[in-house]
């Protein structure tokens, strides 16, 4: 192959790409510690994406099993921060909000859906609670407007915890003998107005499951993956991160679903070999090849 042909190839491999596509992303930073950005930058860029932050917080570690933990709130700063990219005018694909540490937090959220102009992709991930309780640091008033953030959403990704919350039943485990009881939660919560939901941490003895709801696909899905005797912070961000890279490649959120779930499972899998703390999160840097 000559000079000539490998330019013209070059051209042609430009021409049938296409540009990244943007995602606005508010979470947290953490320092130290796989979870929040730490984790979604690197996802989301692996994935093709480029991901655009907007810190909520910025902290010296994640609060999962550290503590003297520096926290800087950012939310005055917020407004600002994402108003100078609509004067900019730049035009997102998709929007990615994770966990908010106040009211007003979800508050500037709903109100940059709407100054970025409702992207196609908008996926909220109700950071509320887990194993059966609320944070302690989610009032009231937080719930209810996690509540009014979901209406705006396209795809949520609550936990089993997190969708009992939104849909005030109570909280417990359930076996994956009760698929229609599951696949109600699933319904009950598209009522709300995204047409794409998945209810993760559904735990059995041998396997973790998730359900997968495509409203305009048909009935739920149910989604095993082999259960990891060990557990990491950060692997709903990733789990969302990689959902999301995968609707902005244009894949089902069926497929999406099962992406995810096995990335998650691959990154626990292999992280569960080395002897180190656990509060560290999963050894994501090794595995990130999976996703080019």
């Amino acid at each position: 192959m000559n000079n000539n042909d490998i330019q013209n190839k070059e051209q042609t491999n430009i021409k049938e790409s296409r540009m990244p596509p943007k995602a606005a992303c508010v979470h947290d930073l953490a320092g130290f510690g796989r979870c929040s950005f730490s984790v979604i930058l690197p996802t989301l860029a692996c994935m093709g994406v480029q991901p655009c932050a907007i810190p909520t917080a910025v902290l010296s570690t994640h609060t999962g099993g550290f503590t003297g933990f520096t926290f800087l709130d950012f939310t005055e700063h917020i407004e600002d921060y994402y108003k100078h990219w609509i004067e900019l005018d730049v035009k997102f694909d998709a929007f990615y909000s994770g966990f908010l540490g106040s009211f007003r937090q979800i508050e500037l959220v709903e109100d940059m859906i709407k100054g970025f102009g409702y992207p196609k992709t908008i996926l909220v991930d109700p950071v509320m609670g887990d194993d059966g309780s609320l944070y302690s640091t989610y009032t009231e008033e937080m719930q209810n407007g996690m509540k009014a953030l979901v209406k705006m959403a396209t795809v949520i990704t609550p936990n089993i915890t997190e969708a009992s919350f939104l849909l005030d039943i109570p909280c417990r485990d359930y076996s994956l003998s009760e698929k229609d009881k599951l696949f109600d939660i699933a319904k009950r919560l598209g009522e709300f107005g995204p047409d794409m939901i998945t209810v993760t941490g559904i735990n059995s003895t041998n396997s973790v499951a998730t359900v997968c709801y495509d409203k305009k696909r048909g009935e739920p899905v149910i989604m095993e993956n082999e259960r990891v005797p060990k557990s990491y912070p950060g692997t709903g961000d990733i789990f969302a991160s990689v959902l999301l890279g995968e609707l902005l490649r244009d894949r089902s959120l069926e497929q999406s679903c099962e992406k995810a779930c096995s990335f998650v499972h691959d990154v626990i899998e292999y992280s569960r070999r080395f002897d180190y703390p656990v509060r560290e999160g999963v050894l994501l840097e090794s595995l990130l090849y999976k996703l080019l």
